[in-house]
This record gives structure tokens, sequence and C-alpha cells, in this order.
């Protein structure tokens, strides 16, 4: 954990340097770290994204912003955000001296040539063709068949343009007008024949619009990370990329969990169904999911995702092994929580809020969230006692028993017995597990994207995952694809 710059810490570092800049110049101008101290402010240049940061009803949210707070916290000074477009709108304003970092998703590039600094890679994204999957699907760029539309100054914008000497026949247009999400949007409404945005957004959007396919992959996946102006003066960057190395690539990973973990592996045809079933069956039961949310301290979204999860909102759903009911509770857990009759849809609900409730609280109080709520899910899924034993078996492994990401690692160790036999509650489905707390994370955003008024308190509301912005109106999106430039 990196440790704040107290203000004697900063005091010393900027006489310092401002010492070092006396003996080498008459007239010395301030250092960018000097001025970031002397103002008490960080301006970023963010590309504006819901895989890096965009504005939500609480903030400023996202895997970028929260490393960019962090960074802040550290120099002890305000984050002040300068929302762009594209990666060329950032470095311009980087360049033009108006910032001191660039951000969100910006291509590392090393060359001997680039006038500016990166720091390491903070993650690996690929740039990929999309597609509608009713379309036919092109083996290669040559056999793309229809127009490319893409985001004036991104990197796709600067792919095609390396591209399109070997490809000639290619057609595609660039937009000031629309984002990356804007246009996969388009591509979904069938407004727009392809695009190319970067596989993790691709990835975020396939939930909402199962409609949606990567048609090819046009890069490897490549690092990103933030930029810094690369004249004589390192001393901003040097702090920067300490604060990154003291992060370490586990914290980063953890991080990066907390926003896109739980979209690997989603079941993407499920989409379609799920929001059918949000307009069909959960009108009949929000009421109650809000009701018994409210009593227990949760979010009712999250409330309702494990509903879903367990019974796709069925209160005659009964399993294989006996479990039954809308919230699939157990004979036991059921007369413990005091539900006369599992199969009535309103003693199920209360029941799996109560039960979920206990959970939360019955954790060690040095799991935060979201971690705690994410562990609460696996142990109404599994059981507390195989949690624990999950969380023993991360500490074994030289994890961190109180992230989710290191005990999602070992949960589907318990159905091995080279690991179970060293437990104390032994045999378990992990696996099942992770799946279910992935499903109702997935769940729960679809939840939140499609407006859904409600209300959420602590202790298990799920803080970092906030509502995704909603779409532009399709008149909207067809009089900026008309302004686009064609190539």
């Amino acid at each position: 954990m990196t440790r704040p710059l107290t203000r004697g810490r900063k005091l010393a570092l900027y006489a310092t340097l401002g010492c070092a800049l006396a003996l080498s110049t008459c007239s010395p101008r301030p250092s960018a770290l000097q001025r970031v101290f002397a103002t008490e402010h960080l301006r970023v240049a963010m590309v504006e994204s819901p895989t890096t940061c965009y504005n939500a009803a609480a903030g400023a949210t996202g895997f970028d912003c929260e490393l960019l707070t962090g960074l802040a916290k550290r120099f002890g000074v305000a984050l002040d955000l300068h929302f762009v477009d594209s990666a060329a709108a950032a470095l311009d304003l980087l360049n033009e001296g108006r910032v001191d970092i660039a951000a969100g998703g910006i291509a590392i590039d090393n060359s001997a040539t680039t006038p500016l600094r990166f720091t390491s890679p903070l993650e690996n994204v690929a740039l990929q063709l999309v597609s509608r999957a009713d379309a036919a699907t092109p083996t290669s760029l040559d056999k793309v068949d229809g127009e490319i539309q893409v985001v004036a100054g991104s990197g796709a914008d600067s792919l095609l343009q390396q591209l399109s000497e070997r490809y000639p026949k290619l057609r595609w247009s660039a937009t000031s007008e629309l984002s990356e999400e804007d246009l996969l949007d388009a591509v979904a409404d069938g407004e727009v024949e392809y695009t190319i945005a970067s596989s993790t957004l691709v990835a975020l959007e396939q939930r909402y619009y199962p409609t949606l396919r990567a048609a090819l992959d046009l890069t490897a996946p490549a690092p990103v990370g933030w930029a810094l102006r690369g004249d004589a003066d390192k001393a901003l960057f040097r702090a920067t990329q300490d604060y990154v190395d003291k992060l370490g690539t586990a914290e980063l990973a953890r991080i990066s969990d907390r926003y896109f973990g739980h979209v690997i592996d989603f079941d993407y045809q499920g989409v379609a169904r799920f929001a059918e079933d949000v307009s069909r069956r959960l009108p009949r039961y929000r009421e109650q999911f809000r009701t018994a949310a409210q009593r227990y301290g949760l979010d009712w979204r999250v409330l309702a995702a494990v509903g879903y999860q367990e019974s796709h909102w069925d209160p005659d759903a009964i399993s294989r092994t006996g479990v039954r009911g809308l919230m699939m509770l157990t004979e036991d857990t059921a007369s413990e929580l005091d539900v006369l009759d599992r199969q009535d849809a309103a003693q199920s609900i209360a029941g799996g809020a109560r039960y979920l409730a206990q959970i939360l609280k019955a954790l060690p109080p040095e799991i935060v969230e979201p971690d705690r709520t994410w562990m609460a899910l696996a142990a109404y899924n599994q059981g507390i006692a195989h949690l624990e034993d999950a969380r023993q078996l991360a500490a074994m492994h030289g994890g961190d028993p109180n992230r989710w990401l290191d005990v999602r690692n070992t949960l589907p160790l318990l159905s091995r017995p080279q690991w179970f036999k060293q437990t104390r509650a032994g045999y378990a489905r992990g696996r099942e597990a992770v799946n279910f707390v992935g499903n109702v994370r997935n769940y729960y955003d679809i939840l939140s994207w499609l407006g859904s008024n409600g209300t959420s308190a602590s202790p298990a509301s799920i803080a970092s995952i906030a509502n995704e912005p909603s779409p532009k109106s399709s008149g909207a999106r067809r009089s900026a694809l008309a302004a686009g430039g064609a190539r």
C-alpha cells in the first residue's frame, strides 16, 4: 500500500527539486510535480468510457478513476478530470501543457520517436472488428462487405489509416460525434454495419446487446497505460511510476477484477431471456424485493439478481436436491429463518434477504466492500464454512483471504481431493460458487443499466458497480453518423 505524501515531505521534495533546478538555470521554472503540489490539483485528460472512467450519478467512476484517485491521494491533492472523446484529444491536451497526465486506454508507445513517457502497463486490450451476430462473418479485412465506422482520433482510426494501404478496397469513416459505446449500440440496432472497439468494451456491451459479435481480432492484446510529457522534467513521471510500482501487479489485477472480472464466461445468450423476464416476471415481485432489502439493509437489485440466478424468479422452482422456492432455500435454512412455506414468494424473498444479511454480518470485519458482498454471495451459494475453507486455501497459496479475486481462484480447489481433504468442511462445488457470483454481478449490472429505480443502503450495496450510462437515442445517433467523414 502506498503512503500519502505529508505536507512536510512534499515541501522537502519541493525544496530539493527547486535547488536542483537552480543549479541548472538562472531562472528556473517550476517542475510539473512542483506545480501539482503548489496548485494542489492533479490534472488528467480522461478518455470517457465504461472501461476507463465516466460520470455516473455518484460521480466519476471506473477502473482508471479508482487508480488515479489513489495517485492524487498519495500526492495529497485533488483529482481534476477533463473528459475527452478520444486518445488523440487526450494527448493533445497533454502536449499543450493543459493537463499533467493523459489516461483512459492509451496505447503505450515506447518507440524512440515518441515525445511522451508512459507508465508501465495497467492492462492489456485488443482491438476487435464488431458486427451483428446475424451478419456474415468476414474471415479477414479484405472480406469485409460494408463500411466500418470508428471514433475519430481513436486507436481504431489510427489502425485503419495504417491498414488502408494493405486493404485499398476497405471502406471506413470516422466520426467525432459518437463514442465507441455509441457505435457499438448503433451496430446492435442495425444502424452501422461494422465498428472497431476495445475487447474489454465489447465484452461489457455484449451483456446488454447479445446481437453484437466480435467478428475479428485485429490486434493482439497490447498494453495500455498513462502518458506524461517527455520533456526534461522527470519528477512527476517518476512519482507516478513509483505509485504504479508500489501498487504491484497483484493489486492491479484485483482492481481490474472489480470492474471486469464478472464479465468473463458470461452466458450472452441468456441476456435476451433475462431482459424479457425483467419485463414479464420482475414486476410481480419488485416491491417484495424492495421491502425485504430495505428491512435488512440490502440493495434490492442484488437481492433480485440472486433470485433470478436461483430460480429465474419462479416461486415454484424445485432443484434435484429438494431445494425450492424463488430464493432456493433448503428445508433446514428455511426453518431457521422462520419461512413456513418456501414456495410462497414473499416468504422466500424475505428469508433470502435475512439469510444474506446474516452472512454479511458474520464475515470478518477486515473484508471490506465490494469484496464483502461478493464473498457473501459465494457463501449464500455454498455455505459460509466452505467460504472459510477457500479463504484459508487462498492464504496457503500466498493470496489475500480478504480479497475476492484470490478467494475466487481457490474456490474451485474445494472439489479436488488433494485440497478439500485439508479443509474442515470438505468437498464443495467451488466452481459453481464462482459462476454464481459472476452471474449475480452481471444481472445486477443489467438491472442498474435498464434504469430500474430502487434504494440501496450499506453495508450490502455493491458500491463499485455504478449504473452504466444509457445509450443515446437512435435519432441522435443517426444525426451524428451522418456527420462522419468518409475515408
